[in-house]
């Protein structure tokens, strides 16, 4: 006797195969939330607080969350927890540099490379990954920026500077995702994540402004990620099927 599950799942695999590309796309968002539902409840979390800066007054509260030397030096996990809870950016003004970024971090990064991990390596893992760019990056830029200032590279103002958002963590997972493409691709990706910073960078001195630099030491730690063996198991093994996959088998 044959089972009779494989043969639905490979009848459900040639359906998606013969879907059009529309239904296709409107069927993986009415899916998003079941199958990224962490991600999906972070995204609505991040759209609510950017609605609260638009619209409201949170100027006061973002200079608090804000990783500045000096809020690192006073209230170093308020500030490094509460600064991922915002995006920097836009979702109106379409003819801004600022759009671009707000589709690579929290489109590109966020909604698809984290909602994408969260299937592949769970949550845990994915949001992990995620939360360590966010903070390394963010501890290891501000040893750059003490040093900076050190030498006179940077200006004194860069102390109480307004920096919060989710692109060091969107940055470190778009890098992380690296280890999933086919090889060909790799390449052509890594120059995405690491060209697309350094579109907007101001140049002080011998360094780059500091969220280059912060972009960029997330895009390392991201690579890094994606070259320990057991994270290139899982991502290679959920992307290449086996040749048996969706065959029917035998049931003993």
């Amino acid at each position: 006797m044959r089972s009779t599950f494989p043969r639905q799942r490979a009848g459900a695999a040639t359906a998606a195969v013969t879907m059009s590309p529309s239904r296709r796309v409107l069927l993986g968002v009415a899916r998003y939330p079941c199958r990224s539902p962490v991600t999906f409840g972070y995204v609505c979390l991040l759209l609510a607080g950017h609605a609260w800066v638009v619209h409201g007054d949170a100027a006061e509260l973002l200079q608090y969350l804000s990783t500045n030397l000096d809020n690192l030096a006073d209230h170093p996990v308020t500030a490094l927890l509460g600064s991922a809870l915002f995006f920097d950016g836009t979702l109106t003004d379409l003819g801004s540099l600022s759009i671009g970024s707000t589709a690579i971090t929290l489109g590109l990064g966020v909604c698809c490379c984290l909602a994408w991990l969260e299937q592949r390596l769970g949550a845990l893992r994915a949001f992990g990954a995620f939360l360590a760019g966010h903070v390394l990056a963010t501890l290891l830029t501000a040893v750059v920026i003490t040093v900076a200032l050190g030498h006179g590279w940077y200006p004194e103002d860069v102390r109480t500077a307004d920096d919060f958002g989710v692109s060091y963590g969107a940055q470190t997972v778009l890098a992380l995702c690296t280890a999933a493409l086919p090889l060909r691709a790799r390449v052509p990706w890594a120059v995405l994540v690491i060209g697309w910073p350094l579109g907007g960078m101001d140049v002080t001195g011998p360094l780059p402004d500091f969220t280059t630099v912060g972009h960029l030491l997330a895009a390392l730690i991201g690579f890094a990620l994606a070259l320990l063996p057991a994270v290139r198991r899982r991502l290679g093994a959920r992307r290449q099927r086996p040749e048996h996959a969706g065959r029917p088998v035998s049931a003993q």
